[in-house]
């Protein structure tokens, strides 16, 4: 025997069941089908056990359409005539449910369920009825026109009469503005106008407003002419309805409409209505401003290029009264003691002016983005200055919007950007930053004159509330704000200069690797650092950093520090040329081998794959070898069995992957060229900084990075390279000798101005992509392409790894830095790491991974 609710796919509690009496009562004989079950448990089960029949019918019909039709939809019937609100819920969501997996056809679905999705459609409860009336409503939407006229049109007249009920009128009214595009216009116009045209002078305020709101539905049914000669007149006469919430519904109705109406009727007859609309909505309730408030951007759009100048002068003084409502009357007064009907007003003021501040991007198109600073600047300033957090937030989403439509007068709106990048409330900061680099991008490029270098050199506190936003962001417990934040700043080597971005955001991005313990925001982080390593223009600051993240990282004593220096290296291989990779992390990286912690090496088996993929034969057949050493060695040695596994797998995945050769490779092409691009961006760097000391030589005095900027902008460089790439790309050496012919110096300038212009100045977003993609907790970069080009060393061409014991604190920006340089052979013994600080064995991987 099974319980009556063993055909469930969920178990459900048998509630009373407290004697043997019942419980047999409650049980049905196993061998029973599911429609014998269903049937056996409609007909003399509990309304629980009828119910869970009911919500399983989309499983039933799908299962056995014929039979459920036949035997369990009957019971159904019966068992809803007298059905609790409950079940009727249920009952109508299953019907729409076998209506939406189209598992019987349209014309059994009409035969079998409609009349009794008609029969309830008045329950006596408000929520079965609207809920039987969804289904309704999705059921006129594939009925064929002939059904819908004999089965729903045709019994509407009657149901829209004033002799009956409210709730049969309200539905009614829905019903019709559903259904008015199925017919033609003949159709239209004999039987459906009459019935709108009654609704719309109900005795009712509730029926009217209601089949007010349907109105604009049925204008797209009807076509322009009868709107403009039945909908429209319903329109006026209502916009003067006694009731506010029928005059509301119209001046709604009204601007979702204005579209259709042609100019005449708009400055005729729309202009004045909403006019007048306008002049009593302070004197009317608070709920009409929150409405007009909100179309007000709609409106100006519809009505634009109708109004006379004293009426766009006093529309825009109406619009800037809405922006301080409720402002005049800010007191020091605690709330408690307020009375709750002034909290109540103060509410519905704060509604008004966050709606005010949505629609702002409207208005100043509809003053002309000219004539913002005498128009609209004062008004802009008191929403990003409002005391309210909604007002503020709404301006915040809005500002790049802003930026966009003021175009070379962003410049205006410096000071407000500060404002809310200072702002107390993380909300504020949060939707700020969602279009932060596109505003910066604006800030940096327009301005008042097109002779300013960097439009940013006249905001100077913009860096100080950067970084501030950022500690903000740190100090609180929203975690996701401060990832956000994170990634946001990878735009900054596009909007302020190299020395910048190292003194005062580089050092705070490796901190945060270091200290912070939340994993999403130090992924953050190090991509971030990367991109500005990525960009970095002195070649004794890249060294820096590199050796940092080698010696505090990949050579830290804490295993955590190791597992973020293999998150890095993953960011490395995306952004970074192979050539990079290979010089400076890929020795470091696969010493991680030797691990005394389990997660760590767990971790490397992962990345090995990638790092494969850097490689290019046979000029790194050295490295090819190292790597198959330490693999091996992990084969033999590793002891703990969840490593060993990994190990094996990832053993499978190296012999299956193809190396890529120095030669271009056809299948390969496009990979090749995105790291032959990459690796000349990178050379380029060094030749530009190169001539800057040239320069500085020659000239006497710095070159500064703003005469770069301003130079590289004038030069483009084309997307695409040409078909013959050469194999070699030469650049300068640390003991080459400047040459003094001035065309080469000439040549040399022109090729790195041309760089500036597409690496600088590019959409950083192309670096982005794959950030945006990846989630919270895991990250997989695509792989860097398979270009082979000769790397000029950043350091002396010997390389050398240093040991995790003599690693010290502080180093010298010049010293060697760990790694190695293609086209040498020389091996690098493994690191020991005795001396670090070793966790239990095997910490939880899974675990890091979701911290």
């Amino acid at each position: 025997m099974s319980t009556a609710m063993g055909m469930l796919p969920l178990t459900l509690p048998v509630y009373g069941c407290n004697t043997p009496e019942e419980i047999e009562r409650l049980t049905v004989d196993e061998d029973l089908s599911d429609i014998e079950r269903a049937v056996y448990l409609l007909s003399a089960g509990q309304d629980i056990q009828g119910t869970s029949v009911i919500a399983n019918l989309p499983f039933l019909v799908r299962q056995n359409p014929a039979e459920t039709l036949r035997r369990v939809l009957p019971k159904v019937r019966e068992v809803l005539h007298v059905a609790g609100v409950e079940m009727q819920l249920t009952a109508a969501v299953s019907f729409r449910t076998i209506l939406q997996e189209e598992s019987v056809s349209i014309h059994t679905y009409a035969h079998s369920f409609l009349q009794v999705i008609l029969l309830h459609l008045e329950h006596r409860d408000a929520g079965v009825s609207n809920a039987w009336l969804e289904t309704l409503l999705s059921v006129i939407e594939v009925l064929p026109k002939e059904t819908l006229k004999h089965e729903i049109l045709n019994p509407l007249v009657s149901k829209a009469q004033l002799s009956q009920t409210v709730q049969s009128r309200l539905v009614s009214c829905k019903i019709l503005g559903k259904m008015t595009n199925k017919f033609d216009a003949h159709t239209i116009k004999r039987e459906i106008l009459p019935l709108v045209k009654s609704l719309c002078q109900d005795v009712e305020y509730e029926v009217r407003s209601c089949m007010c709101r349907q109105l604009e539905n049925i204008a797209q049914g009807i076509g322009t002419e009868l709107t403009k000669s039945v909908v429209l007149p319903e329109l006026i006469e209502l916009s003067r309805d006694e009731g506010s919430s029928v005059r509301l519904a119209a001046f709604e109705t009204l601007v979702n409409l204005l579209d259709v109406f042609d100019t005449d009727d708009r400055s005729q007859t729309i202009l004045p209505l909403v006019k007048s609309f306008c002049e009593k909505s302070f004197k009317a309730d608070e709920s009409i401003l929150i409405s007009l408030s909100f179309h007000l951007g709609k409106l100006c759009h519809g009505l634009y290029g109708i109004f006379t100048p004293d009426q766009h002068l006093r529309f825009l003084e109406f619009y800037k009264k809405l922006c301080t409502l409720g402002l005049q009357q800010e007191n020091g007064h605690n709330e408690n003691q307020i009375p709750p009907q002034i909290l109540e007003q103060e509410k519905k003021y704060i509604s008004v002016r966050k709606n005010c501040a949505y629609n702002f991007p409207a208005m100043i198109v509809f003053v002309d983005p000219k004539n913002f600073h005498m128009e609209l600047y004062s008004t802009f300033f008191c929403l990003c200055h409002d005391p309210e957090v909604p007002v503020r937030y709404t301006i915040a989403i809005c500002f790049y919007e802003v930026s966009k439509l003021l175009n070379s007068g962003v410049y205006l709106i410096h000071k407000e950007l500060i404002t809310l990048l200072q702002d107390e409330s993380l909300e504020v900061l949060d939707a700020l930053i969602d279009h932060l680099p596109e505003i910066l991008e604006l800030m940096s490029t327009g301005g008042e004159s097109s002779v300013q270098e960097n439009k940013l050199s006249s905001l100077p506190d913009l860096i100080p509330a950067l970084t501030a936003a950022e500690q903000r962001a740190a100090a609180s417990l929203k975690w996701r704000t401060h990832e956000k934040l994170l990634q946001k700043y990878a735009c900054l080597p596009h909007i302020i200069s190299s020395d910048q971005i190292y003194y005062r955001f580089l050092q705070r991005m490796f901190t945060i690797v270091m200290t912070n313990n939340v994993l999403p925001v130090q992924k953050a982080a190090s991509r971030t650092l990367c991109i500005f390593l990525r960009y970095n223009r002195k070649q004794e600051q890249r060294h820096e950093v590199i050796q940092k993240l080698i010696e505090q990282l990949g050579q830290g004593k804490s295993y955590w520090n190791r597992l973020r220096f293999l998150d890095t290296c993953e960011f490395i291989i995306e952004i970074f040329s192979k050539s990079f990779f290979c010089k400076y992390f890929f020795l470091p990286a696969i010493e991680l081998t030797h691990d005394p912690v389990a997660n760590v090496r767990m971790k490397l088996c992962y990345l090995l794959p990638k790092v494969k993929s850097t490689l290019k034969i046979p000029a790194d057949k050295h490295l090819l070898q190292q790597l198959e050493m330490c693999v091996r060695k992990l084969l033999c040695q590793e002891k703990d069995k969840d490593v060993l596994a990994i190990v094996k797998r990832t053993v499978l995945e190296l012999d299956r992957m193809e190396m890529s050769m120095d030669a271009f490779q056809k299948k390969f092409y496009e990979k090749d060229l995105l790291d032959q691009e990459k690796e000349r961006e990178e050379l380029l760097l060094m030749e530009m900084e190169q001539l800057e000391k040239e320069k500085q030589q020659s000239d006497g005095r710095p070159m500064s990075e703003k005469s770069f900027e301003k130079k590289r902008r004038d030069t483009k460089t084309p997307t695409t390279l040409p078909k013959s790439i050469p194999i070699s790309v030469p650049g300068p050496s640390g003991t080459s000798t400047p040459s003094t012919s001035k065309e080469i110096k000439k040549s040399k300038l022109i090729r790195s101005q041309s760089f500036n212009n597409q690496a600088f100045h590019a959409k950083y977003g192309n670096l982005d992509k794959c950030a945006s993609k990846s989630s919270t907790v895991g990250y997989t970069p695509s792989v860097s392409g398979l270009g082979k080009t000769s790397v000029v060393s950043l350091t002396d061409d010997s390389f050398r790894t240093r040991n995790a014991c003599s690693a010290p604190t502080t180093f010298s920006p010049n010293a060697s830095l760990p790694g190695t340089s293609r086209g040498t052979g020389n091996s690098v013994d493994p690191k020991s790491s005795g001396s670090k600080e070793t966790p239990p064995r095997k910490a939880t991987f899974h675990q890091e991974m979701i911290l």
